[in-house]
């Protein structure tokens, strides 16, 4: 009789960089929602699906996945303002741009401002030893300057304005809206969360930002 064929093994391989973004997006749901201290690695690998060895095996221990969580928060909202290449609009529309994309990325996750209070909460002590945070923030700053120079060079924009500055009350109008959503519909009995509510208070981003900058000083 002709010998029984063997079964046929597939060999199954770890899809690597899924189960690694699976474990990022669970870091900053757990670490967003409970802060640095009470999130628990379990936690964070039961919600991605993924074996907690793995976890450690990818990112080492639970310090080093807190960086990579807030690493991988900067980089995609980084990814997102080159995305919007304002080089080819005009320096009015490309601030608007800028100014609304900023406002809707806070909006769509609300879990990055409250990533970022995590850190804040922690006085930056692990955003400090992120030796690569300056470097992914300077292209920003050098497109927001090169928008800021073609605006004063059209004589629609003034000149003495800190792209620094500017950049932090642009993430400060739509942050703040955010963060602080649930209180501020109690205090003032409105559905802040009502499409109606959001479109008004963006348009006022935008136009706030856009009048301070069309403003000279006395």
């Amino acid at each position: 009789m002709p010998a029984k064929a063997k079964p046929v093994r597939v060999k199954r391989t770890r899809d690597s960089v899924k189960t690694k973004a699976a474990i990022l997006v669970a870091g900053r749901a757990e670490f967003a929602e409970r802060g640095f201290e009470g999130a628990r690695v379990d936690a964070i690998a039961a919600l991605a699906g993924a074996n907690k060895r793995l976890l450690y095996h990818y990112f080492g221990n639970k310090e080093e996945l807190y960086r990579a969580v807030l690493l991988d928060a900067y980089q995609e909202i980084r990814r997102g303002e080159r995305a919007l290449s304002l080089d080819q609009y005009g320096p009015v529309e490309a601030m608007d741009r800028l100014v609304r994309f900023t406002f809707r990325h806070f909006l769509a996750n609300p879990w990055f401002p409250r990533l970022l209070n995590t850190e804040n909460i922690e006085n930056a002590r692990f955003l400090k030893t992120m030796g690569d945070i300056q470097a992914l923030h300077s292209p920003l700053v050098g497109q927001i300057t090169t928008i800021l120079d073609r605006g004063a060079d059209a004589k629609v924009f003034r000149r003495d304005v800190d792209p620094v500055q500017l950049y932090i009350s642009i993430a400060a109008l739509g942050f703040f809206y955010v963060s602080n959503m649930a209180t501020l519909s109690v205090i003032f009995a409105r559905d802040l969360s009502a499409i109606d509510m959001v479109q008004e208070r963006e348009a006022q981003a935008v136009q706030m930002v856009l009048d301070y900058l069309r403003t000279r000083r006395a």
